[in-house]
């Protein structure tokens, strides 16, 4: 891709999402979002093959649909209310409507199909952002209007969203769809929280987006795309292995990483609510994503060459990241330290 269209999307992309996140009247907020969707979607298609200008057409079609809903949410409650402050969301059918639209663009269950199906026929670095500067807008949206959300829908919907982005990508061998569902789990934890404690949702995503960057940026650096190219990553780049096990540990929420900061907050704060038997469940089904994460660390670190998959062999790294990836790494398992801290600002 030219590198002025490139830098023009690029730009675009931050405008859009600065522009929903800065604004209090739904048309700019619907705006931001709309030049959002516009600006990723050459950089889904910009390699010229069929399985990238399906996953654009999907990536435009469900979230136009999305944009169109939050449009008409925002106009059905200013047409009772006389409202268009974001803020200012109070009638129900309004908040039903916009709660399907953002877990539309969001990918929540059950509106998560288009994402898995995208996230693979995208480049990494699109993968990338898609999985976290994307979904910044909606958790926005979201975060403004939790308190006129209905809680147990929400609690419904993310109960549900971990246990099928634990359940579905146990038998995936392709590491973006894999990212995917670790995606629409990790979304399940943020939206159970929302409606009680919208801060703690703010602070996972924050968390989440550290941790997926790093894990991304490593495997791109690799050029690993499936499961059997991860295998001869030790030999190559030990480590560059061994930081991506440290990373995949802490997406997987093991104590004494990063990862466990947001899920302990978020189980606290559930108990306090009298929600224990959610917090059980989210608990329970965390250890599904486990194992798909221990799979990963798995092939990328103790699987050794010769054996006996068949696959193109890469010998050269992407040098120029290793930096960045060392930083993102670091920040990604050694933040639980500072984790007495966080409940007094919150």
């Amino acid at each position: 891709m030219n590198p002025q269209a490139k830098l023009i999307f690029t730009i675009s992309l931050l405008l859009g999402t600065t522009i929903t996140i800065s604004s209090n009247h739904w048309i700019t907020a619907w705006a931001g979002l709309e030049i959002n969707t516009l600006a990723i979607l050459p950089l889904i298609s910009k390699y010229h093959h069929p399985r990238a200008i399906e996953a654009a057409t999907k990536y435009f079609l469900t979230q136009a649909a999305a944009s169109a809903l939050v449009l008409f949410s925002s106009m059905t409650n200013a047409w009772h209310t006389g409202q268009w402050d974001i803020t200012q969301l109070t009638h129900p059918t309004s908040c039903l409507i916009l709660t399907t639209a953002i877990a539309m663009k969001l990918g929540l269950v059950p509106f998560h199909f288009w994402f898995p199906e995208v996230l693979q026929g995208s480049p990494l670095t699109t993968g990338l952002l898609l999985s976290t500067i994307m979904k910044l807008p909606p958790i926005t949206l979201l975060y403004m209007t939790s308190p006129a959300l209905n809680p147990t829908l929400l609690t419904s919907m993310a109960i549900l969203s971990t246990a099928l982005g634990g359940w579905m990508g146990l038998n995936q061998t392709q590491i973006r769809k894999i990212l995917a569902f670790s995606s629409i789990s990790h979304l399940g934890w943020m939206t159970i929280i929302i409606s009680y404690n919208p801060k703690l949702t703010l602070l996972s995503f924050y968390m989440y987006a550290l941790m997926t960057t790093a894990v991304f940026l490593t495997l791109n650096s690799i050029n690993a795309s499936k499961l059997s190219t991860l295998m001869t990553m030790w030999t190559k780049a030990p480590s560059l292995s061994a930081m991506l096990l440290l990373t995949l540990l802490s997406l997987a929420g093991l104590p004494p990483l990063t990862g466990f900061l947001p899920k302990w907050l978020i189980i606290q704060e559930l108990t306090k609510q009298s929600m224990t038997p959610a917090a059980l469940a989210l608990s329970l089904l965390s250890l599904l994503g486990l194992f798909f994460y221990l799979r990963l660390a798995y092939c990328a670190t103790i699987t050794l060459p010769p054996h006996t998959t068949n696959h193109m062999k890469q010998w050269h790294t992407n040098k120029p990241t290793n930096t960045i990836i060392a930083i993102l790494t670091t920040v990604s398992i050694t933040l639980l330290p500072i984790s007495p801290l966080i409940p007094t600002t919150i």
